[in-house]
């Protein structure tokens, strides 16, 4: 049996790219072409549970990824798949749409321990495994000032729950458990048992 040498990355998330890197994982990106509609991936089904639909978008980007090594024709190797989702109960809060959304959301969270659950997806045509590690956070209360400040940061644009927890909003972190890296938006832990089962050396 060859031994895969390097991954397909299905993501743009420039933090998935840098803890493949810290893994020492040789990738390349298998990103969605112009004409797909990437977000209506991540559309929450109405009273969805979080862990659900972590598992249901990232089974679509996996789905959506397969296909678009067929039509580009490329050498086969193993893709990687991941989404990230941030929980409030049962609520999910995605990425923002506006910095209305973004504000509304962290006034959410302010004072609230949350959860986030982030789905890892590996496969081949004829293998496929996925994942889902969940961690918690609890953010110390925010006032309305340090709200919109950072919503003008720009930070929490394109961020699951409005943040990103290796900015600035790791100083209102108050207490956390389970992966750093997952809540980044790819636990290293489970990545790397993945990748092991592949026959991909980290």
């Amino acid at each position: 049996m060859v031994r895969p040498t390097f991954i397909y990355l299905a993501s743009q998330s420039p933090r998935r790219q840098q803890l493949l890197q810290q893994m020492g994982v040789a990738y390349q990106l298998l990103l969605p072409a112009p004409d797909e509609d990437a977000e209506a991936l991540e559309e929450a089904l109405p009273n969805e549970p979080p862990a659900r639909y972590v598992r249901r978008v990232t089974q679509n980007k996996l789905a959506a990824a397969l296909l678009r090594l067929q039509r580009q024709r490329k050498p086969l190797a193993p893709i990687l798949c991941a989404d990230t989702t941030v929980a409030l109960g049962r609520q999910i809060l995605g990425k923002p749409h506006d910095a209305a959304e973004a504000r509304a959301m962290l006034r959410a969270l302010s004072g609230q321990e949350h959860r986030v659950l982030t789905a890892v997806a590996l496969a081949t045509p004829r293998q496929q495994r996925l994942v889902v590690q969940t961690s918690w956070v609890r953010f110390a209360p925010w006032s309305a000032a340090q709200i919109q400040q950072y919503v003008r940061s720009g930070e929490p644009m394109g961020k699951a729950g409005a943040y990103a927890i290796q900015g600035w909003a790791s100083t209102q972190v108050a207490a956390m458990r389970g992966s750093y890296s997952g809540i980044m938006g790819l636990p290293l832990h489970e990545t790397a048992q993945l990748l092991r089962e592949f026959g991909i050396p980290v």
